[in-house]
């Protein structure tokens, strides 16, 4: 399924994204609250990663999309919905990462807000969910730009890889609380409520302020 937003194309990805995604993984900045910085190797990649992503794909329409400008059709990154191997509910995980050159923009929002609206029209789950680590305030930005709300905070037990991360944060999105953000109301609009003056109000009592005006 390919989705479009303002800006970006979302494809699922393909063996011929695979350069793309180990440039992406080759940036420290990228990799910070991933990896600590280090790049993912290619084989990685090539024998882990995206065969995932395709039986993703097959099995439960999720995976990885590729996200390529619309008119200059460059790669920016990916995103991701992944359905959890052991849950017994129905709901995908969020992932997002991009380009150094793509940060800012509201890029992420905008292709966020794509996959979530189709995990819920599409897929029909009942809960997105996202995490990454406490002091990525920019990933936890987009999260909480499409609707998700914190649900659960945990800590490193040992603080090897990330020692002053502060733990993980994990958001969510509940069906019902996305339905509400995107109800559209059908009934006409109410006339504006105003209060009822009795008859004379202002005549007998000429000091107090006219409650309609």
């Amino acid at each position: 399924m390919i989705l479009e937003t303002v800006r970006l194309r979302l494809r699922p990805v393909a063996m011929h994204d695979v350069d793309s995604l180990v440039e992406l993984d080759s940036d420290p900045a990228v990799m910070r609250f991933v990896s600590g910085g280090m790049p993912t190797p290619r084989e990685e990649i090539e024998d882990w990663v995206l065969p995932r992503a395709q039986a993703e794909h097959r099995a439960h329409r999720t995976g990885i999309w590729t996200a390529v400008d619309r008119t200059t059709s460059a790669f920016q990154g990916w995103f991701a919905l992944r359905t959890p191997r052991h849950s017994n509910r129905s709901e995908v995980e969020l992932s997002y990462r991009l380009r150094r050159d793509a940060w800012g923009r509201g890029l992420a929002t905008e292709a966020a807000h794509a996959l979530v609206t189709m995990s819920f029209q599409e897929i029909a789950a009942d809960r997105v969910f996202a995490s990454t680590m406490a002091m990525n305030t920019a990933s936890r930005r987009v999260m909480e730009k499409v609707g998700m709300r914190l649900s659960a905070i945990r800590m490193s037990e040992d603080g090897v890889m990330f020692p002053t991360s502060g733990g993980e944060v994990e958001y969510e999105l509940l069906r019902s609380h996305w339905e509400t953000l995107t109800m559209r109301w059908s009934e006409p609009a109410l006339r504006p409520w105003s209060p009822t003056v009795p008859a004379g109000w202002t005549h007998r009592h000429a000091g107090v302020p006219d409650l309609t005006a």
